[in-house]
This record gives structure tokens, C-alpha cells and sequence, in this order.
């Protein structure tokens, strides 16, 4: 296995952040066209419909737990700690993400949306752990 295979995992991840930007200009597009909103609302945007806010407020997310996820990827593949478990751990963070986006935009249901948050913040609690092992071995 090359230890650059954990650059995979922060692509995709990238590329869902990718994906929420679309998808919040096309809401709030869709928004302004439907008259629920107008441009100006979103230029400091204190209220907005809830479709366009719960996109909006899933792109926040994606700059906050994510951020600590591509540090220790790095951190781990700059000390050479990367393996086939720090690989599988790493993909479960993202497909957790993808999930917990998903549930944010779509259905917005709670019951559903924490646990699969708690998946992705446990695992990259982990990642974090193993890091410190792998400096600790070093």
C-alpha cells in the first residue's frame, strides 16, 4: 500500500464541499427565482429560507470537524503513519460526512444526523490517537 492512498479519502472530501457550494447557490437561486427570498438577503444572511439555510449551515460544517480530518491526514503522511486501518478509518470519516450532509440537506432529522456526526467525530478522535502513537514510536 502507498502511503499517498490517504490522499484519496481528502479528495473526496473535497469534493463534497464542492458539491454544498453548488448546491447552496442553486438553492438560493431557486429561492430568489420562487420570490421567497430576495439577493439582498443573502449578503448578510441573518434569515433565509430554511432550504437555502440548512445547505448554508452544512457548508459551516464542512470547515470545522473536516478541518482537524485533513490535518492529521497529513500529519499522518508526513510521518509515514499511514496503514490499511488508518486508510478504512479514513474512509469512514468521509462516507460519515457524506451521510451527515446528506441528512442535513435532505430530511434535516436529528435522530438520524448525530449519530452518524458521533461516527465521524469518534474516528477522527482515533486518527488523532494514532498519530500521537505513531510520534510517541518515533
Amino acid at each position: 500500500m502507498s502511503n499517498t492512498a490517504i490522499f484519496w479519502p481528502l479528495i473526496v472530501q473535497t469534493g463534497l464541499i464542492y458539491v454544498i457550494y453548488l448546491l447552496v447557490t442553486r438553492r438560493r437561486y431557486s429561492a430568489v427565482m420562487a420570490g421567497k427570498a430576495r439577493a439582498s438577503d443573502f449578503k448578510v444572511p441573518i434569515v433565509e429560507p430554511e432550504p437555502t439555510a440548512t445547505v448554508a449551515r452544512n457548508l459551516v460544517n464542512q470547515f470545522e470537524l473536516p478541518f482537524l480530518f485533513y490535518a492529521v491526514c497529513l500529519a499522518l503522511y508526513m510521518v509515514n503513519g499511514v496503514n490499511y486501518a488508518i486508510i478504512i478509518l479514513a474512509w469512514i470519516f468521509v462516507l460519515s460526512r457524506i451521510g451527515h450532509s446528506w441528512i442535513h440537506i435532505t430530511t434535516n432529522d436529528l435522530r438520524l444526523r448525530r449519530p452518524i456526526f458521533i461516527v465521524g467525530y469518534a474516528v477522527n478522535g482515533i486518527l488523532w490517537l494514532w498519530l500521537v502513537l505513531v510520534l510517541l514510536r518515533v
